[in-house]
């Protein structure tokens, strides 16, 4: 069944399973390759600060063995010498290890990315069951593991016995020398046998990152039915933005004819755009469009203002910039202004002259940039949603 489940993985992981893996903790990690920056780190620090390091150590041993006849008579004092000097071994040694500590967390960053999830540290019973963990040690990524392992630990036990046995008889002549000259010496012999183990581990990590990240992706492999679900789980993520959009888009409508009653005029060509326009020269800088449509839309926001009694006045060129080049709630384009004037002028000289009763002014004939138009660009369509900016806005 694992053969059939693994043939069955042929198809490559989807950005969203590798995302789900990461939350999860699951990261390509080489384990050789922290082996082996630690190991380069303690080496260049017993390189660089061996011998202070030493000397310390050496002063702590000095004062640790001395004792008098206070010491003696007093026992507390041993409780208070041991304090000072685990203290003393603290700060020697503690800042090796918190070196080390960090490249430690740096080679597991460099072989697999940052990664911050508490997943892993949750409690997981069906690692307790025997078979399913003989399972796991007999699985091909076991077994694979286990031999890298021991692959690794005879390369470096015969190059530790080569190492030991080419510097044997060195070794059993440091004890004819003094102490200091003789952890000198150990210290050189030392960092000859770690240059050895370092070029080593060197090799190992540099087949075992890539291979990990390679062992990584296809672990994350897909089966054709976890593509279709995926793919199910992110059209139904679709449909539900879709729905989202489409009802907002239905209340920005809404908003927009409720605001055509209030509206000084509105502008259109016979059949296909509308754009309700408001002027209020004590609160605003330029009009304002409160409403526009195109097609059916169009015809509501012409009955609207015929029943509120707003003017509309037959504009085809100036509604159709309008309608490409403006947006709902926001003021006019600044090249739009001089015919909106007009417009605006005859609609306040109508008023004027039906309370007066007299004599209609002539219907001006508003100049319009022809760059302005959209029925001089190739492809504009009046039906198209795209060509509505404001419900796109509200749908954002």
């Amino acid at each position: 069944m694992a053969d059939q489940d693994a043939q069955d993985r042929n198809l490559p992981a989807s950005p969203k399973k590798i995302e789900r893996s990461r939350a999860e903790g699951q990261l390509p990690r080489s384990r050789d390759l922290p082996h082996f920056a630690m190991m380069v780190a303690g080496g260049a620090i017993l390189s660089v600060g061996g011998p202070s390091v030493v000397d310390s150590l050496q002063k702590m041993l000095t004062r640790a063995l001395h004792f008098d006849a206070q010491m003696l008579a007093r026992p507390a004092l041993m409780a208070e010498r041991l304090g000072e000097l685990t203290l003393y071994f603290i700060a020697v040694v503690g800042p090796i290890a918190a070196i080390l500590v960090v490249v430690g967390i740096a080679s597991n960053i460099a072989s697999g990315g940052w990664n911050w999830t508490m997943k892993p540290l949750a409690p997981k019973f069906s690692h307790l069951n025997p078979l399913a963990g003989l399972g796991r040690m007999f699985s091909g990524h076991g077994l694979g593991q286990a031999a890298k392992a021991v692959a690794l630990a005879l390369v470096l036990g015969i190059i530790g016995a080569m190492v030991l046995k080419d510097r044997l008889a060195a070794y059993v002549g440091i004890m004819s020398v003094p102490l200091p000259a003789a952890l000198a010496y150990a210290g050189q012999q030392l960092m000859g046998g770690l240059i050895l183990l370092g070029i080593a581990l060197a090799l190992f990590a540099v087949i075992d990152v890539p291979m990990q990240r390679q062992l990584y992706m296809r672990r994350m492999r897909m089966t054709r039915e976890e593509v279709k679900q995926e793919m199910k789980e992110n059209e139904g993520n679709m449909e539900m933005k879709g729905r989202m959009r489409a009802k907002m888009r239905e209340m920005a409508k809404r908003r927009m004819l409720a605001a055509v009653p209030s509206a000084d005029l509105v502008v259109m060509n016979p059949t296909h755009y509308a754009v309700a326009l408001k002027y209020d020269d004590k609160s605003m800088a330029a009009p304002k469009v409160v409403a526009k449509g195109a097609d059916l839309l169009a015809m509501k926001i012409r009955d609207l203002a015929k029943d509120n009694k707003v003017p509309v006045l037959q504009s085809p060129v100036l509604a159709r910039a309008l309608y490409a080049h403006a947006q709902v709630d926001r003021e006019i384009p600044a090249v739009l202004f001089g015919a909106v004037a007009q417009v605006l002028a005859y609609v306040y000289q109508l008023k004027q002259a039906m309370a007066t009763r007299t004599a209609a002014p002539d219907q001006p004939d508003p100049q319009v940039p022809p760059e302005l138009d959209p029925h001089n660009k190739p492809g504009f369509r009046p039906e198209d949603p795209a060509n509505d900016d404001d419900f796109g806005a509200e749908a954002t």
